[in-house]
C-alpha cells in the first residue's frame, strides 16, 4: 500500500485521520528509546554469538591445521559450546594435544 497515495487521494476524513494516527504510532515505536535499546541488545547478542562461533571454528581449525582428525562427537561438542572462556581453554589445548578428544581431559 502506498502511504503517499492515502495522503493525496480524496479519502473520507475519518479514514485519513485513522491512517495518520496509525502511522504516527508506528513511527513513534521505532524512534522510542526502548525500541532502540532492544535493537542494541539484539545487535550485541548477535556480536556475542559471532564471537562464540569464531572461537569454536578456531579450535577446530587449529586441530585440522595440525593434521589431527576431528570426530563428529568432538566437532559437535565444540560447535555447541556457548562459553567463550571454555572455547579459549580448548583453543590453547588444541595447540598441544595429539588427539582431539584430549581437548576435554579433566572435564
Amino acid at each position: 500500500m502506498n502511504v503517499d497515495l492515502t495522503e493525496i487521494e480524496p479519502v473520507e476524513r475519518r479514514a485519513k485521520r485513522m491512517w495518520r494516527d496509525l502511522m504516527t504510532a508506528i513511527q513513534y515505536f521505532w524512534r522510542h528509546p526502548l525500541a532502540e535499546q532492544v535493537r542494541e541488545e539484539g545487535r550485541e547478542e548477535g556480536r556475542e554469538e559471532g564471537r562464540v562461533e569464531a572461537k569454536a571454528e578456531m579450535v577446530l581449525h587449529i586441530l585440522e591445521w595440525r593434521g589431527i582428525p576431528v570426530s563428529d562427537a568432538v566437532r559437535e561438542r565444540v560447535s555447541s559450546c556457548a562459553d567463550v572462556g571454555q572455547l579459549e581453554v580448548w583453543a590453547q589445548r588444541a595447540v598441544r594435544v595429539v588427539d582431539a578428544a584430549k581437548l576435554f581431559a579433566g572435564e
